[in-house]
């Protein structure tokens, strides 16, 4: 774990926000490092420079999030979206086969099982996922924290239960990833985009699958899900990747060379620093709203915070120069690395007018 200078001393050299930006939920800001290197793609292509070093980047962004993931990156894919890894998964399912979600859980985890049309897909709140999995349950699918209010879900409750009655797991790590430990070889797969708490720029996603590849049929390969991709351009492709990169989309690569380097630092200051950092920003937000008389929704342990009936202050907030989302009405912030206890106070501050 990093020192705690040592961790402020990277923010400070990687991050230069213009506003108070509460917003990760959202969109991630960029580090330095990882915009020189989103410069530098760019420049291969302008002039015309061999790309090999992109192709590299994707590489080592299936190797660093793998270690991040806490699996082997054989596991790891790397795709454009976390729903066009549901519908990989939700395409293996045979018809007629149950799927456990989460009320209104983030869309991209849910509607490519309800678009399949021949499947029984049955939503409960999230404190039920775990003690509503039942005979034949054929998967349970949800997100590790809610994108509307930031409720963690109780994972290893659900892994229990599902391995109880026999049904897989996948759990979406889009609004965790970065700042909650995690554990993805628990779970039969898992997925998280990369432009929220993991720093990176929009394009790329990953899905972690099992050794065995978990029943997935690899519907969306092309030319990349090869064993030997340059070999496999023309006509069908004879022989898949022997790993997980068989689930691979075409890579977005100026995506991976920013990325790469946004998950560099990541590594550099730690998840469980990071984890610490924001969790404490996030509860001092909640002591401050305690004192104004506003109630969040319960998400104890987590870095993003929901208060009802104040997301219609959104606008005027953003004009103030401090950046949240409004969620169904809600007023949703969401804390990292690059910020302070000045901007939660500053937040609280403008609560008060």
């Amino acid at each position: 774990m990093e020192t705690t200078e040592t961790f402020e001393s990277l923010v400070r050299a990687e991050f230069t926000p213009k506003s108070t930006y509460l917003n990760t939920a959202s969109n991630g800001l960029l580090p330095a490092r990882t915009v020189a290197a989103l410069h530098e793609a760019a420049l291969l292509r302008a002039e015309g420079r061999p790309l090999t070093p992109l192709y590299e980047d994707v590489e080592a962004c299936r190797a660093a999030y793998a270690r991040l993931a806490g699996v082997p990156a054989t596991r790891v894919a790397v795709g454009a979206s976390v729903a066009a890894h549901t519908g990989v998964i939700a395409a293996s399912l045979p018809a007629g086969a149950e799927v456990l979600t989460a009320e209104d859980d983030f869309t991209s985890v849910l509607n490519p099982f309800h678009v399949r049309g021949d499947l029984k897909v049955r939503s409960v709140p999230l404190e039920r996922v775990a003690e509503s999995v039942r005979p034949g349950t054929a998967l349970v699918a949800v997100s590790a924290a809610q994108s509307a209010d930031g409720r963690i879900a109780d994972l290893p409750a659900l892994r229990e239960a599902a391995r109880a009655h026999g049904a897989r797991t996948y759990v979406d790590f889009s609004q965790a990833a970065g700042w909650l430990p995690m554990d993805a070889g628990a779970y039969d797969f898992t997925a998280s985009v990369a432009f929220k708490w993991l720093l990176g720029p929009h394009g790329a996603a990953f899905l972690v699958v099992p050794e065995d590849f978990g029943g997935l049929t690899p519907v969306l390969a092309g030319w990349v899900a090869a064993e030997v991709p340059w070999d496999s351009c023309y006509g069908p492709v004879t022989e898949l990747a022997h790993s997980a990169r068989r689930f691979d989309l075409t890579h977005a690569l100026f995506t991976c060379a920013g990325l790469r380097r946004s998950l560099d630092l990541v590594e550099e200051l730690g998840v469980a620093a990071v984890h610490a950092h924001d969790v404490t920003l996030a509860d001092r937000f909640r002591a401050g709203l305690a004192t104004l008389g506003h109630e969040p929704v319960p998400a104890p342990g987590s870095a993003i915070v929901s208060v009802p009936g104040l997301g219609g202050r959104q606008p005027e907030l953003s004009r103030a120069g401090i950046e949240i989302s409004n969620r169904a009405g809600n007023l949703r912030a969401a804390f990292h690395v690059y910020n302070t206890p000045a901007d939660v106070d500053r937040l609280l501050d403008a609560l008060t007018g």
